[in-house]
């Protein structure tokens, strides 16, 4: 079996290469940047389309630019910037060279001071703020690398922009072993009888599934039931959610929603499970296909917190946000995108148990969100 790198390295390796790392922090990571395009109104308009938003504070003789435009202002396009630092050039090549070649955005955090408006030019510098130590995640092991950019406008302080990015060296794919889900060495051989039971084994475990499916959606029935909430509970608000697009190849789900179903698409002939809907299977290409129903159960695989634009409906005070988006794995193997209600924003977590809901957010729109346990 071949060693990755990463697994090759010993303690005192791993040890002198994270206070390597650690010595970048504090340097700049870009100097002198000016951004490509004044503060613009096409620009802010392409944005507000995109992002739905028709706040008239972005449109007209006063106007100025969405808070969350900050970074685009700033942004090098495909040309790129050539204000990047040697020190932070070295960093990235440090990681690639111990293995660390993967990368992943993970997340930002911005802050704004004062408003930016069509004509003001954008000047910025970073600085290399944090290298975590080697951590493991579900994409694989690497480190967290964090800049925080400081944007101005004259020489004065508009906002900053925190960005964090995943170095890592990607997770092996593939079944694991009987020694890996087991702990216990598999024999070279097996007697006859053995590999009966295994075989019967094998044909039961789908019976066993659907029985243990079966108990699931019964609980899961009990504790998700249908809640009226969000922005305008009494559906009086001016507001409503944007419906979703139903078509052919996703009408079944929908109806399964208006049923209280969680309904996810299985191929007929690789029998994976597949979500959201589509008219073919992309491991196999098979267009046949039937359904099951999901338990209901589910955890936090990522999130985001929205704060901008407001967006009244999907927020539970009504008020337009901060509210928590997430990307929710299902006990079936797939993920879907959905709210997370029951517990404060800030308290939602990667990893966080969770279960299935049905909200009425108005006479005509049920929706799967998902409320959050303690875990």
């Amino acid at each position: 079996m071949t060693r990755t790198r990463q697994e090759k390295q010993g303690p005192e390796e791993e040890d002198a290469l994270c206070t390597r790392l650690k010595e970048y922090e504090g340097r700049p990571a870009a100097t002198a940047g000016i951004g490509k395009d004044p503060v613009n109104e096409p620009m802010i308009r392409h944005w507000c389309e995109a992002m739905g938003d028709t706040n008239p504070a972005y449109t007209g003789p006063e106007a100025i630019a969405p808070p969350t435009m900050l970074q685009a202002w700033t942004m090098g396009g495909l040309s790129g910037h050539t204000g990047r630092s040697a020190a932070y050039e070295e960093l990235l090549g440090l990681l690639d060279g111990a293995g660390y070649t993967s990368v992943v955005a993970t997340d930002c955090e911005q802050e704004y001071l004062r408003p930016l408006r069509p004509g003001d030019r954008i000047t910025f510098d970073a600085l290399i703020e944090s290298v975590s130590e080697r951590k493991t995640t579900r994409l694989g092991t690497g480190h967290f690398v964090t800049t925080r950019m400081n944007v101005r406008v004259r020489g004065e302080l508009a906002g900053t922009h925190r960005f964090r990015i995943l170095k890592y060296a990607p997770a092996a794919v593939g079944r694991p072993t009987a020694e890996q889900r087991t702990g216990e060495r598999e024999p070279r051989e097996r007697g006859r009888k053995e590999r009966g039971r295994a075989e019967q084994a094998e044909r039961e475990r789908p019976r066993k599934r659907e029985r243990e499916q079966e108990q699931a959606r019964d609980r899961g029935r009990d504790q998700a039931r249908e809640r009226v909430g969000g922005a305008g509970a009494d559906f009086g608000g001016p507001r409503p959610r944007p419906r979703p697009v139903v078509n052919r190849d996703n009408a079944g789900f929908w109806q399964g929603v208006a049923e209280h179903k969680l309904l996810i698409q299985r191929c007929a002939g690789c029998r994976k499970p597949r979500f959201p809907w589509l008219p073919g299977c992309n491991a196999c290409g098979c267009q046949e296909w039937d359904t099951i129903e999901a338990t209901g159960e589910g955890t936090v695989f990522s999130h985001v917190v929205m704060h901008h634009p407001p967006f009244p409906a999907f927020s539970a005070s009504g008020e337009g946000g901060p509210y928590a988006v997430a990307l929710i794995e299902l006990a079936e193997g797939v993920r879907m995108v959905s709210n997370v209600v029951g517990v404060p924003y800030d308290k939602v977590r990667i990893g966080m148990p969770v279960l299935l809901e049905f909200l009425r957010t108005d006479p005509e729109l049920v929706l799967p969100v998902f409320r959050g346990g303690e875990g």
